[in-house]
């Protein structure tokens, strides 16, 4: 028999990461965070985490720096950070997006690698 449970969030209550992430749904395979009016900054250090993110722009503007690339996300645009992908963002305008991560980037301190 499939799982029906359900999980629901209210954003407005959601747990917050060290770099000022909400902690959205989160399944056993996926979860959802949410960065909401990131100011403007430099790039920080590039980093490579042990999980696949994707993410959706909501509004603002940011460049992602990815192995030697330069990608810049506007409204409406997606994007793909590959597992172990050497990657860092640069907020150019105050900037709120989602990202879905798999595995789920907070489970087990994955976040911190």
């Amino acid at each position: 028999m499939a799982d029906t449970s359900i999980t629901k969030i209210d954003s407005r209550f959601s747990p917050k990461g060290k770099d000022g992430e909400k902690y959205l749904a989160s399944g056993i395979h996926v979860a959802m965070r949410l960065w909401e009016n990131e100011e403007p900054a430099e790039a920080k250090e590039a980093v490579a985490r042990p999980y696949e993110t994707v993410g959706y722009v909501i509004s603002g503007k940011a460049e992602l720096h990815i192995e030697g690339q330069v990608v810049l996300l506007e409204p409406g645009n997606s994007w793909v950070v590959p597992k172990e992908s050497s990657h860092s963002y640069k907020i150019l305008e105050t900037f709120t997006a989602v990202e879905a991560t798999t595995p789920p980037a907070q489970v087990h301190g994955r976040e911190d690698a």
